[in-house]
């Protein structure tokens, strides 16, 4: 069925347990990701267990009979299937029609056309939930932003909320991520809320980091170790550019993850770069075209992982740590350039 966007956010946060199947899809990848992660904390912070599209295509009982299969280790799990298309149609019906399911399916589709078969099957059935993510834009985006510095004990003003949503470009998947790091570098949380003023955002905001710090990490995972060093030499001693520049990384890797996912799925690199049009800076391109056929998705996992802890690490203490910063870069080129 199609979710009522009144009771959405009841309907993610208390599960149904009637619902075997979530369909998150429409232009908003980011949003529908939000939404999808909102839903595994409902569901009793459920661990996402990935099952591939193209899997459940060659085989779709595959899907039921994975939906049906206990935890080897016990808790909630949920079966994550992104990006999905009518290619897990068939599986879809299959897990529907089973007399049981332990565990609920999440799939992750993008756009998809009104006659997608996916899509007609989520909407037309009552143990299925379908919702059409659309980008936030002006006011929507700004409550959006208030909303989720909220659920991280933050109370944002307008003003504030409106320069975090345009130095996130209204992506909510970003909003959330330095919305958590305002929390932790606030100490903030639903029982401790805090308040988030300029000055905090003027320090670790993603609009604090200028083209130069945000073209560290790009060199970083080129592999152009040479002009790396360069830029590094040039970062003026005892400053607080670290994390800038992770956080900049850390964008940069956000927005490849998902790409390079369909790459894996069978897209060709060209045909990924064509369907992202007008919403990629033309002088980027280039760029983003060798990283998308350089880097994995699973190193992309490990490069985003060892960036935060080295973030959360830095920002636990009073001062920066340039040389973990040099360290990381470095080692993130050395692995680019083996790639490539």
């Amino acid at each position: 069925m199609k979710a009522v966007k009144a009771s959405l956010a009841s309907a993610l946060e208390r599960p149904d347990p009637k619902i075997r199947f979530y369909l998150f899809h429409g232009p908003d990848e980011a949003g529908s990701r939000a939404l999808a992660m909102q839903l595994l904390k409902g569901l009793g912070d459920a661990e996402k267990f990935i099952v591939l599209g193209q899997s459940i295509k060659a085989d779709p009982a595959a899907l039921a009979d994975e939906a049906g299969a206990m935890a080897l280790f016990g808790g909630k799990r949920a079966i994550w299937v992104e990006p999905a298309g009518d290619e897990i149609a068939e599986g879809v019906g299959a897990l529907l029609d089973a007399p049981a399911s332990e565990s609920a399916v999440v799939a992750l589709a993008g756009s998809i056309r009104k006659t997608s078969a996916l899509l007609k099957l989520a909407e037309a059935h009552p143990a299925a939930l379908a919702h059409c993510s659309y980008v936030p834009e002006g006011r929507d985006m700004e409550r959006v932003v208030i909303e989720l510095g909220r659920k991280n004990g933050l109370r944002i003003m307008p003003a504030i909320a409106q320069r975090i949503a345009g130095a996130t470009s209204n992506n909510q998947a970003i909003a959330a991520q330095e919305l958590g790091k305002f929390a932790l570098y606030l100490g903030a949380d639903t029982a401790n809320p805090c308040d988030l003023d300029q000055e905090t955002l003027d320090l670790l905001g993603a609009d604090s980091a200028e083209a130069d710090v945000m073209r560290l990490g790009d060199l970083a995972l080129a592999g152009r170790m040479n002009e790396l060093i360069d830029e590094l030499g040039r970062l003026p001693s005892g400053g607080s550019e670290a994390i800038p520049v992770l956080r900049s990384l850390q964008r940069r890797l956000l927005m490849l993850a998902p790409l390079r996912a369909r790459v894996e799925q069978g897209q060709s690199v060209d045909s990924v770069m064509t369907s992202m049009g007008k919403s990629l800076f033309w002088k980027d391109k280039p760029l983003i075209q060798r990283l998308l056929s350089v880097w994995s998705a699973e190193r992309l996992t490990e490069a985003a992982a060892r960036v935060s802890a080295l973030e959360r690490q830095i920002m636990l203490r009073p001062l920066s740590d340039e040389a973990a910063l040099g360290e990381m870069l470095v080692t993130l080129a050395r692995a680019a350039r083996q790639k490539g």
